[in-house]
């Protein structure tokens, strides 16, 4: 309504309030159908998407885009399996192939809603955040590797060298300088149990590393170097 070149497109499954319903569609399982079937997407949140289209495009591919999420609905509605209607993603993540598309929505709305992720994105963005020393001298301890390497279960209290920031919502939680906190670090715990639940819809954090290890991924920070 405000700009015919963007749409921001509402999944069910999240309301106004931050709850949940008890069923859901979460927007990164539409996402990637979507990708599958030849529409890109810009920017893909929890229960939202936004597309965005060039001053090129025709009204024919604004069709497209309305067909292929018919499409989705009608698959979705018969629980299609998934080998059939993304088959190219389950050919990179074999594990889907035997889930309908519906179950796997649901799958995924349900490790939100146990997880209350909306409540922990929100505490984390309105948490305190303590400045501990200037970015740039945080991020001169990173340039001459006086690091410590945290696992995310040690972080609260540790000062990041790391610029951090989940997507979505594509917005900086923490600047080099800053410690912290517990909302943020049961955030990353979300997204580590996410990740390994759900390979191929990963929780993107910039600034976390990911080392990999016989028994699974582990996730760590770059943090300044504590003393002794």
């Amino acid at each position: 309504m405000l700009d015919p070149i963007k749409a921001t497109i509402v999944t069910p499954g999240l309301d106004i309030r931050g709850e949940f319903a008890q069923w859901g569609i979460p927007a990164a399982i539409v996402t990637k159908y979507l990708a599958e079937h030849g529409v890109v997407v810009e920017k893909t949140g929890l229960y939202s998407f936004f597309v965005m289209f060039t001053i090129g495009i025709t009204k024919g591919r604004w069709n497209t885009l309305v067909t292929e999420l018919q499409q989705f609905k009608m698959d979705y509605d018969s629980n299609q399996p998934l080998w059939r209607v993304m088959p190219e993603f389950v050919q990179a993540h074999p594990s889907y192939e035997r889930v309908g598309l519906r179950d796997l929505a649901q799958q995924i709305h349900e490790e939100y809603r146990r997880h209350d992720v909306a409540r922990v994105t929100t505490e984390m963005y309105l948490s305190d955040m303590v400045p501990v020393m200037k970015p740039s001298d945080a991020y001169e301890c990173l340039a001459h590797r006086k690091v410590d390497r945290v696992p995310i279960d040690e972080l609260e209290g540790r000062v990041t060298t790391m610029l951090v920031t989940p997507y979505p919502p594509g917005i900086p939680l923490l600047i080099p300088g800053e410690r912290f906190n517990k909302s943020i670090v049961e955030y990353l715990k979300f997204a580590r149990s996410f990740n390994k639940r759900f390979p191929g819809f990963q929780t993107d954090v910039h600034g976390l590393v990911v080392e990999k290890h016989a028994d699974g991924d582990r996730y760590y920070v770059d943090c300044v170097q504590m003393e002794g």
